[in-house]
């Protein structure tokens, strides 16, 4: 478990690589010595998001821990400000308008369930975020922040299925792969 003072240098990192990249001199510089810490060398999946005005404008992570902790926000701090599909990649401008929030991710456990009513019953709104995959291999996550703004568990599946690229009821029509995981959560 990372602490809230482990929490602010990884934003302040995932900020400090999106002004590197377009060429700002740091707000908020990290120090070697502050990222030297070994709870932030740990192999953990990370996400960054991206807010500008509460709307969100970027959103890139892995849900495999494949890296360690830092070397995940810098790639997914510029991944999220400059590649996300969904938005053009942010300008100088913007940055000061941006907020980061920083999501550290337990392994994703399989959840077993009989059918979409003890799916249902099982998700925990606010707590699990939930990968959603089919035999077809169409797939999507939703970290635990989404239930924020989809508090209950079928239109929270709805959207899920919608962003894997399939109909909004195929969670309700077909047996789907669905793993959960919990997230330290740091917001700026």
């Amino acid at each position: 478990m990372l602490n809230e003072q482990q929490g602010k240098i990884l934003i302040r990192l995932a900020r400090q690589t999106i002004e590197d990249q377009l060429g700002l001199k740091p707000s908020a510089p990290v120090s070697p010595e502050l990222l030297a810490d070994p709870a932030l060398q740990a192999q953990q999946a990370v996400f960054v998001t991206l807010h500008k005005r509460g709307q969100l404008r970027g959103c890139i992570g892995s849900l495999t821990a494949s890296e360690s902790i830092i070397a995940g926000v810098r790639r997914h701090a510029a991944n999220a400000a400059f590649h996300d599909p969904r938005f053009p990649p942010v300008t100088g401008d913007e940055v000061r308008d941006l907020t980061v929030d920083i999501s550290v991710l337990t392994e994703p456990e399989p959840l077993e369930y009989a059918d979409s009513a003890d799916l249902v019953g099982k998700l925990r709104p606010g707590i699990d975020g939930v990968i959603l995959r089919d035999s077809a291999w169409a797939s999507a996550t939703f970290l635990p922040q989404v239930w924020d703004q989809l508090p209950a568990a079928e239109p929270f599946l709805g959207h899920l299925c919608r962003k894997a690229g399939l109909p909004e009821n195929a969670w309700q029509q077909r047996r789907m792969a669905i793993q959960t995981y919990q997230v330290q959560y740091f917001k700026e």
